[in-house]
């Protein structure tokens, strides 16, 4: 798991000004709106004496208040008030808690769990038909009971569709002639690989999607990443009509994650008429639809040994067709080789301790240096310009 990359905190929709904890890689936050109705996202654990802040009170003033002493807290994580020293009492520098870089995209709350600064801070992944009329958007969010990298190099594996999805494949029913085909590089960054290729997909006779005149035949699909935790989906059922999904995943820990997904759609969608109606229960069905698929993918998943990715491609054979699944493991180490994945053995020795606690550093530490809560332990940046243990495949 890695810092310094966004990440998806709670739906805008489920956020008000009740605090609530969320756990994102490994650690606990708060998340709140302040006054303005703004979001905000601290690390949950109070300076003074480790209070929750998430089990606290949203205040009129915007701040959130411990509920184990009352010291409030603001957006931007400055102690506002620390009732014991009486009204008006000078706060001590160090009375601060680490504040998160937040947006709202997609109706999705993310925050920049890092400390690098703006202008070096790796983006959120683009939805470009975000705000056209002719799309339409669904955003849900659901556990998988698996290690986040397992997930998101799943959804870049076209082999699988063959034989885990129904409607995707033909269950290896057509062995003599099924080959996965090339792999055509799309939306490549410095963020991230991704590809589109060409695949005999079979008829929907019996989805919602059935009217949208899919009878089979050849159609173009692909995904590709940002980040480590950021990935599209592309479903090209027709040079026209098309289904663009987009997974937003936290990393809840090493076994569980928290996938957000925000499906676009400019098929199924309805512009005249009864269309409010029709809209609403149709986007039920396209997340009905999605739920399936996805269950077909968390039951393959969930049993995948080992439970996380391999430290090298040795120990998995891989092929062709595996290419950007590799590419992407490349990026993991070249972050890794920044400074930026978590020394998840020793924050697991050390927490089992039960006598410290860390928090991820924010980019307020880059301004000052005296803080109370240690800075989550990361693996030491190595040569940048180390080669990958990965090979082309």
């Amino acid at each position: 798991m890695f810092i310094n990359f966004w990440y998806p905190v709670i739906r805008s929709a489920d956020l008000g000004t009740t605090p609530q904890r969320v756990r994102i890689l490994a650690h606990d936050f708060v998340v709140f709106r302040d006054a303005a109705g703004k979001a905000a996202v601290l690390s949950d654990t109070c300076v003074h004496r480790g209070g929750s802040l998430s089990g606290g009170k949203c205040m009129e003033d915007g701040t959130v208040r411990c509920p184990y002493h009352g010291w409030r807290f603001d957006r931007d994580g400055h102690c506002t008030r620390i009732p014991s020293l009486g009204i008006n009492a000078k706060i001590p520098a160090r009375a601060r808690v680490d504040a998160y870089p937040v947006e709202e995209r997609y109706g999705i709350v993310h925050a920049f769990l890092g400390d690098l600064p703006e202008a070096e801070r790796p983006p959120i992944l683009e939805i470009f038909e975000a705000g056209d009329p002719a799309w339409r958007s669904t955003v849900v969010s659901f556990d998988v009971p698996y290690h986040y990298e397992r997930s998101i190099e799943n959804g870049l594996d076209p082999a699988h569709n063959e034989y885990v999805h129904t409607t995707h494949g033909f269950q290896g029913e057509r062995e003599q002639t099924y080959k996965v085909g090339d792999l055509v590089p799309e939306r490549v960054t410095e963020w991230g690989p991704g590809f589109l290729h060409t695949y005999d997909a079979p008829p929907l006779t019996k989805s919602v999607l059935r009217f949208s005149r899919r009878k089979g035949g050849q159609m173009q699909a692909g995904s590709g990443t940002c980040g480590p935790n950021q990935m599209w989906t592309y479903i090209r059922i027709s040079p026209t009509k098309a289904m663009n999904q987009y997974l937003f995943e936290a990393p809840i820990d090493e076994t569980h994650t928290r996938v957000f997904l925000v499906s676009y759609r400019n098929i199924a969608f309805f512009r005249s008429g009864l269309k409010a109606k029709l809209n609403n229960w149709m986007d039920r069905k396209i997340h009905e639809r999605n739920m399936f698929v996805a269950g077909q993918d968390i039951a393959v998943v969930t049993q995948v040994q080992p439970k996380l990715t391999p430290p090298s491609t040795a120990r998995e054979l891989m092929m062709p067709a595996d290419k950007v699944i590799a590419q992407y493991r490349d990026k993991l180490d070249e972050w890794e080789r920044k400074g930026w994945r978590i020394d998840m053995p020793r924050l697991k020795r050390d927490l089992e301790r039960g006598n410290v606690i860390y928090a991820i550093p924010s980019p307020g530490r880059r301004e000052s240096r005296s803080w109370v809560l240690e800075a989550t332990p990361l693996v030491p940046a190595t040569d940048p310009g180390k080669v990958s243990q990965l090979a082309a495949v």
